[in-house]
């Protein structure tokens, strides 16, 4: 237990995330405390609003947009305090702008997570703004100084960029290491538990979407430098390592299976599937460890475990097929032995990781080209005609813009005509609170509620035992620092700690520490439940709204997956970026769909229409990656034969039919000289190929000939994948087809 608390401490205060609470909060600290000191705190507390304001947009990302980031921030939260300030003593004019500037603040979320960021420093400026009461010192003054303070906060920023510049990428790598260990966990689990497997392919959508987000920021962090061309030995040390990352999802996606032909192959035998699982537990136990040791820089875990694992597994093939005999164990002994390279390659990827973060730098060499660098990058248009294109009642931003302009505006008029005392901090719940869809909304207000209530709790404790003013403040500060170090892992945590220290803030500033407990419970309470209010009944965004375009995007990406194996297989090139970016963008528009179907099924029942038809569309557009994944992994990695006219053929129905889903989502006509046409004649060819190698193995049997000739398994195996995947993939399609004209036929019921 010690062991382990230590373990978890020594984590949590090596990570960029208490890194980064921890330049916040002495960057904040520092003019506070230094011109308190002095006898100038009237200029002391704006620079330090001007740091807290404008430290959100201090995400990782390129340093170039972090840099515009904060200094668009400075200026928006400047502009939006000198303007409520102006306007705060009449009140007809504050409502009018307070609209207005919501309304138009919340727009900048069309503009990503770091727009998003800095919609959200102009709110907190308007809000704090309206609490902020009258100075020593001019407003033009108090106003310069949140500006200045939002300068001091980004030299603090550069400055530790360049003493820890990879703070950031460690923390990001580790994450996305450790994200895929719990992915090949799962994917392990899904092998024998047959009854749970529902369950963990739910896990695996919301964990594929996390990987593929912290892939996207990876892809922003090192992909920016290789486009520029300057990278050092390191930075092509954390490219090689996410190289191999995406390779390693891709073989794990790879690893999916026919589970219920598995389960009727290996019925009695399942004690040999056990050794492939047990493969894949230590795969992911390795990433897990190798994940903590980028963040606490100690040595890299034996990898005696995983190759011990793999020897068992080869093993089991042997047992298998001796057991169960010739030649009924040919097809079980194929697919194990399938399995088994999947996972030798799965080994070599994991040890290229291992390579790297020992500096064995002629893998470097593997590292993208410059020139191919911008291909991977998902770029974010700033231009102007995005909140133009957003104006829109079809826009989930601008319903959410809408709905959280009226929601302040109604708090702000009966928490002032009630007069309830810090109606500002109902108002700060809310835009905390608030997002575009009901399911986070919820999720947040439940978080915010229960982490006030805790934070109260232990402060009430506390003042009962102590009225140490000394105590109070150095309570203040630690709860402050620990409140966002965890405010993007733990909401609900960081919600308490937030709650601990301005209770404690306010301690020091008023005798009645017990009253602002109070109204700080309260005021809490009353913003969550009209940001749940709101998000029902003002302009709702139910995600089933919104799932068309990102289904049919899913659908279309896969295709073109598809087509780029297609080619990968017929001219035998080494894989590069035609087949490497429409893989990523498959990836990523999958992941986004299930991503989508989560936010779904956090709406009311009532308003997830079809939910039922809709999951069996996502389901079968992950089984559809995993497929085509498995065809990409096992072409790029064998030696293999020249493309029959039969495989272009059902290639050829296989796209169409996709291509067809995704019209019928659109609701667009399907002409009849676009449907598939019938391959029972390429099919029934491919399967003869591989009938015919059957037998010839069949006749070597009975001449005596018990060794399996290399040349002899290897077209074994791709005659057994290509024509079980391919017709695997004609009939997921041709289900995802009828489930799509189902959907279309409901939708316009």
């Amino acid at each position: 237990m010690v062991k382990e608390f230590i373990r978890l401490s020594s984590l949590y205060f090596r990570s960029s995330y208490f890194f980064r609470a921890l330049k916040f909060t002495l960057a904040a600290l520092f003019p506070l405390v230094t011109l308190g000191l002095l006898g100038y705190s009237e200029i002391g507390i704006p620079l330090a609003i001007g740091v807290f304001l404008n430290a959100p947009s201090d995400i990782p990302g390129s340093l170039k947009r972090k840099v515009y980031g904060i200094l668009i921030s400075s200026v928006l939260t400047m502009g939006v305090s000198f303007i409520v300030s102006l306007s705060n003593p009449h009140y007809w004019l504050l409502l009018a702008v307070i609209s207005a500037l919501t309304f138009s603040i919340s727009l900048l979320a069309v503009y990503g997570f770091r727009g998003s960021l800095v919609a959200f420093s102009g709110l907190l400026a308007m809000i704090l703004s309206l609490a902020h009461g009258v100075t020593s010192i001019p407003l033009w003054l108090h106003i310069l100084l949140i500006g200045v303070g939002g300068l001091f906060y980004l030299s603090v920023s550069l400055l530790t960029h360049r003493i820890i510049p990879r703070k950031d990428e460690d923390q990001l790598l580790s994450d996305t290491l450790s994200l895929t260990g719990d992915y090949l966990e799962v994917r392990a689990k899904l092998l024998t538990e047959t009854t749970k497997r529902d369950q963990l392919l739910r896990k695996l959508f919301t964990l594929q979407s996390d990987i593929s987000e912290k892939h996207e920021v990876l892809r922003e962090l090192l992909l920016t430098k290789a486009k520029r061309g300057k990278k050092s030995h390191s930075d092509e040390k954390h490219l090689l390592i996410f190289i191999s990352m995406v390779d390693i999802l891709e073989l794990a996606l790879a690893n999916s299976l026919d589970y219920p032909k598995i389960d009727s192959l290996f019925k009695g035998h399942e004690k040999r599937l056990d050794a492939f699982k047990e493969v894949n537990l230590a795969f992911s136990s390795h990433l897990k460890k190798v994940a903590e040791c980028m963040i606490t820089k100690q040595g890299i875990p034996s990898k005696e475990p995983m190759i011990r694992a793999l020897t068992t597994a080869s093993k089991a093939i042997g047992d298998f097929v001796e057991q169960v005999g010739t030649p009924h164990a040919q097809e079980g002994g194929i697919i194990l032995k399938n399995l088994y390279d999947y996972q030798t390659l799965q080994l070599q990827k994991i040890r290229t990781v291992r390579r790297a973060l020992t500096n064995v730098r002629k893998e470097s060499q593997l590292s993208i080209k410059s020139k191919h660098a911008h291909q991977f990058i998902t770029d974010q248009d700033y231009g102007f005609n995005i909140i133009l294109e957003n104006l829109s009642y079809k826009s989930p931003i601008f319903k959410h813009a809408l709905r959280l302009t009226t929601a302040i505006i109604i708090a702000y008029i009966f928490g002032t005509a009630l007069g309830i005392k810090n109606t500002y901090w109902i108002l700060l719940t809310l835009i905390v609170i608030m997002r575009p869809n009901y399911g986070l909304t919820k999720e947040r207000s439940i978080n915010r509620t229960i982490g006030t209530l805790i934070g109260a709790a232990i402060a009430t404790l506390i003042i009962l035992l102590t009225q140490n003013t000394i105590v109070y403040g150095v309570l203040a500060v630690l709860s402050l620092l620990v409140a966002f170090s965890l405010i993007q892992q733990n909401y609900r945590s960081a919600a308490a700690f937030i709650t601990i220290n301005i209770i404690f803030v306010y301690s020091l500033l008023t005798p009645n520490a017990f009253e602002i407990i109070q109204y700080r419970v309260l005021d809490t309470f009353l913003g969550a439940v009209l940001a749940l209010i709101a998000n029902y009944l003002f302009w709702p965004n139910w995600e089933v709204m919104n799932l068309d375009k990102i289904l049919t995007k899913s659908i279309r990406a896969n295709a073109n997956y598809l087509f780029a194996i297609r080619h990968l297989y017929r001219t035998k090139e080494t894989a590069d970026v035609q087949y490497k970016v429409p893989r990523k963008e498959a990836f990523l528009s999958v992941s986004n769909l299930n991503a989508a179907y989560q936010r779904m099924s956090q709406d009311p029942k009532s308003k997830q229409k079809s939910s039922d038809l809709i999951y069996e569309i996502v389901a079968l557009n992950n089984t559809i990656l995993s497929t085509l994944a498995s065809l990409g992994a096992f072409i790029q990695h064998h030696k293999t034969t020249e493309e029959s006219v039969h495989f272009k053929k059902i290639v050829e129905h296989i796209g169409t039919t996709l291509e067809n889903s995704a019209k019928e989502i659109d609701q667009i006509d399907i002409h009849p000289s676009n449907l598939p046409e019938n391959i029972d004649t390429a099919k029934a060819n491919l399967k003869s190929s591989y009938e015919s190698l059957i037998k010839e193995r069949e006749a070597e049997l009975q001449r005596g000939q018990i060794a399996l000739e290399e040349e002899m398994l290897n077209n074994l195996q791709e005659a057994h994948l290509i024509y079980n995947q391919l017709i695997w993939l004609k009939v997921l399609t041709e289900k995802l087809e009828v489930a799509a004209q189902k959907y279309r036929h409901r939708c316009a019921a």
